[in-house]
């Protein structure tokens, strides 16, 4: 496979991972960071560094308006819910590693 079809199949798997994520607005980050070590908030990170190794100024809220598919605030208002107990519990086991 040369080159350019390699990055056309890979940004087709970015490009539905996306919207993958915009349609699944029940799956909060959160349970995104306990499963898999990622979030939305972690790809448009990704997208915002790709940008800037490419030479693109592109700031945090156009590349999360990129993942999310509207303004983060907006996205948070209407889908994202209060984190439980046993889900910030969880959270902070796997990513504090017990720091204090």
């Amino acid at each position: 496979m040369d080159n350019s079809t390699q990055t056309e199949l890979e940004a087709a798997a970015f490009r539905r991972l996306v919207a993958h994520l915009q349609e699944r607005t029940d799956v909060q980050n959160i349970d995104m960071m306990n499963l898999a070590g990622f979030c939305r908030n972690c790809l448009s990170r990704w997208y915002r560094e790709a940008a800037g190794e490419h030479g693109l100024e592109m700031d945090d809220k156009a590349a999360r308006a990129t993942v999310y598919g509207m303004d983060y605030a907006e996205w948070k208002a209407k889908y994202q819910t209060e984190a439980t107990a046993e889900q910030r519990e969880k959270y902070d086991a796997i990513h504090n590693h017990g720091d204090t």
